[in-house]
């Protein structure tokens, strides 16, 4: 969802590169789905309460009801081994799809300020920094580590490397 969220917000103007970038961060660590905060956000920036009760709306109930209608109608599809195959084959599609706009997010906010004339390492530091605890606690603690505990350590080390 996010090259689509990416390409409308930017196609309309309703915010530049950077602030989709900051709140495409912030929602990925605020409870719920990406698509729905980013659309409460852009909703409440351009037009108040009202504006992000709608675009929250606009994005739920349609999505809602296309699962709800799917459920109902191929319930019994979703037992014949062709469609389960055809659900195993769009597992890599997904994971590619994520992988893409993380090494995008990743060039954008961490290597692009590299080559920038202020020159600025932390994100990139802070990146690597990341990613060490993440696998280092892998053999640390012999246990993958809980993304929510990887995202409060990633708003801490912000906060420290940049203020709140």
């Amino acid at each position: 969802m996010i090259p689509l969220i990416r390409d409308v917000v930017l196609e309309y103007g309703w915010m530049d590169e950077e602030a989709l970038v900051n709140m495409i961060a912030i929602s990925e660590s605020s409870p719920g789905p990406i698509m729905v905060n980013l659309a409460t956000y852009v909703g409440y920036e351009e037009g108040g309460i009202p504006g992000a009760l709608l675009a929250t709306f606009a994005v739920v109930l349609p999505a809602f009801l296309i699962i709800l209608l799917i459920m109902v109608l191929l319930k019994k599809f979703l037992e014949k081994e062709s469609v389960k195959a055809i659900l195993r084959g769009l597992k890599p599609c997904i994971i590619g799809i994520i992988l893409a706009t993380g090494a995008f997010m990743i060039g954008k906010a961490c290597v692009l300020p590299m080559f920038q004339e202020d020159r600025d390492f932390l994100p990139l530091v802070l990146a690597a920094v990341l990613a060490t605890v993440f696998f280092g606690s892998r053999e640390f603690l012999k246990k993958k580590m809980s993304p929510i505990v990887l995202i409060v350590i990633s708003a801490g080390l912000g906060i420290l490397a940049y203020g709140v």
